[in-house]
Formats: structure tokens, C-alpha cells, sequence
């Protein structure tokens, strides 16, 4: 049975509410222990790469912690044959020549875009080098970006950068750790923001010609209406996943729990039958 908006508008509430309910939990619990700053690149760079490890297993592709057989099926199989006007049909061949676009580092417009990435987390510090040390002051793993990126491809630095300039308070705010009490050791930002790039190609059934799944195909819809649909989802899917870091008292090795949880509850808001444009989804206050 598919939800209507109303019904999923208690749960995105409720992450605002978990989050205030647990804060003296959290609070006391940092007291207790030292916090993770962002001042220290050698323990950052420590721990992104423990998570990753964790998450994937070293020299893995990013976002590997999703089975791609695992892909739900949501619905009868008249959602596999539903045509599709030219309008979504050129709009999906969009997001899919994305999709196959690999990150070059040697390339001057990728190098562009990840300068342009430095400048809106961090606009009052130069950045050194695009192989830099600071890098790991933003959760990447190494010195070199790149290396991360050829995980998802040049699509999940489009995320990234689109989020940091669309909203870049709520960017900031994630980026910098700034609401609810946090856990002691944090998800690295960078390398959790290409896990939800992948989450949501797979989620969507991006892969295939056309999605196959209800949420897939009520995407479609949306990015027929909107071009940058999905990047909008993207920012959505990131400040929900830090609600539910929040509201499920997460640290590091949660993560792919976290992530989950973000999935399933994407996927409920992307069935229902009642969305029209991206702005609709019941999360999008969380941006």
C-alpha cells in the first residue's frame, strides 16, 4: 500500500525531536570523553581511512556496503512496464551520462570543481595544493581527493559542490558537526557524502535502463519536472542521515546502520502518491 505525504511528515519530525530528547545523554558522554577536532588532520586522516575500512574494506568501490542484487522491488510488475514521455526519458539519459563520467584529476575542469568544493567549505583558508594535507580537514581519507573519487565517479564531487553553493548553510552546519551533541568519534564528511551518492544510484535503480522499483519510478517524475532533482535529493539524503546519526546516538562503526535507515526511510517518502515536485518530499525542510 502506498503512503500518503501526511504519513511521513511525523517521521522526518521526530528526527528534531530525538535529536533535542537525547542532547543531555550526548552531552554528559562527551564529558566524558575527549572530542574528535577538526584541528588534528593526523587523527582525522587515522580515522577515515578506519572507516572506510570498515565500511568497505581498502581499495574498494565506495559505497560497496550495498549488495546490488538487494535492490527492492517495491510494488506490482506494472511498475516494470510504465512508459516514459520524452521529457523524463531525456532527463534520465542526463543523469546517466553523469553517472559514467569518471573523476580525472588531469582533467582542468575537475580540478576547477574541486577547488571550487575548498573555497565553499573552507572559503577563508587557501588551499595549498589540490593535493593537499588540509584535505583531510573535510574527512577524505588522504592527501589526494582524487583517490576517493574514483569510488562514484566526477558525479559525487558534483554533489558536493552543488550542496556547499544550494545550501550552504545546512552544508556548513553538517560539514562543521554544529547541531545536536555528537558522538565522540564522528563519520568523516567527505567519504560518508560519495557512500550517499552511491546509496542513491543504486536505491534509485540508476543502473538500469529505467528504474524498476517505486521509488525509481516516482524519481523519474521528479526529474522530469526538475533537471537537478537528484542533486537536490542528494542534500536531502545527507542532513537526513545526520538526523539519524543524531536520533540513533551513532558512532563511526554504525555508520552503515545509519545509512540504512536513511535508505528505508527515503524509499517510503519516494512511494508516496501524492509527490509531485522534488520540493514536496516531506525531508526537504531538513535543507
Amino acid at each position: 500500500m502506498r503512503l500518503r505525504r501526511s504519513q511521513c511528515i511525523l517521521s522526518c519530525a521526530s528526527y528534531h525531536k530525538a535529536d533535542e530528547d537525547e542532547s543531555n545523554w550526548h552531552r554528559k558522554k562527551l564529558d566524558e570523553e575527549p572530542a574528535w577536532s577538526h584541528n588534528s588532520p593526523h587523527v582525522i586522516s587515522q580515522f577515515a581511512q578506519c572507516f572506510t575500512n570498515a565500511m568497505v574494506g581498502p581499495r574498494a568501490w565506495i559505497g560497496g556496503i550495498f549488495n546490488r542484487s538487494s535492490n527492492k522491488r517495491l510494488g506490482s510488475d506494472k511498475y516494470l512496464n510504465y512508459p516514459l514521455t520524452p521529457l523524463q526519458e531525456q532527463s534520465l539519459q542526463r543523469l546517466q551520462e553523469r553517472l559514467g563520467v569518471p573523476f580525472d584529476e588531469s582533467r582542468l575542469d575537475h580540478q576547477e570543481a574541486l577547488q571550487a568544493l575548498w573555497n565553499a567549505a573552507f572559503p577563508n583558508v587557501k588551499l595549498k595544493s589540490l593535493i593537499s594535507e588540509q584535505w583531510k580537514e573535510m574527512g577524505w581519507q588522504g592527501a589526494n581527493p582524487s583517490t576517493d573519487f574514483r569510488g562514484c565517479g566526477f558525479i559525487s564531487l558534483e554533489n558536493l559542490l552543488y550542496f556547499a553553493t544550494r545550501y550552504p548553510a545546512c552544508f556548513h552546519k553538517l560539514l562543521y558537526k554544529q547541531s545536536g551533541s555528537r558522538a565522540t568519534w564522528e563519520y568523516p564528511f567527505a567519504v560518508a557524502g560519495i557512500n550517499i551518492t552511491f546509496m542513491l544510484i543504486q536505491m534509485l535503480d540508476l543502473f538500469s535502463e529505467k528504474p524498476k522499483c517505486l521509488p525509481g519510478l516516482n524519481f523519474v517524475k521528479l526529474i522530469g519536472e526538475d533537471d537537478e532533482a537528484f542533486d537536490i535529493l542528494y542534500c536531502i539524503a545527507f542532513a537526513m542521515m545526520d538526523a539519524q546519526w543524531l536520533a540513533m546516538r551513532a558512532s563511526y562503526m554504525e555508520f552503515k546502520d545509519v545509512l540504512q535507515a536513511t535508505r528505508t526511510q527515503l524509499e517510503r517518502e519516494l512511494s508516496l502518491e501524492d509527490i509531485q515536485r522534488i520540493e514536496e518530499l516531506p525531508a526537504f525542510n531538513l535543507i
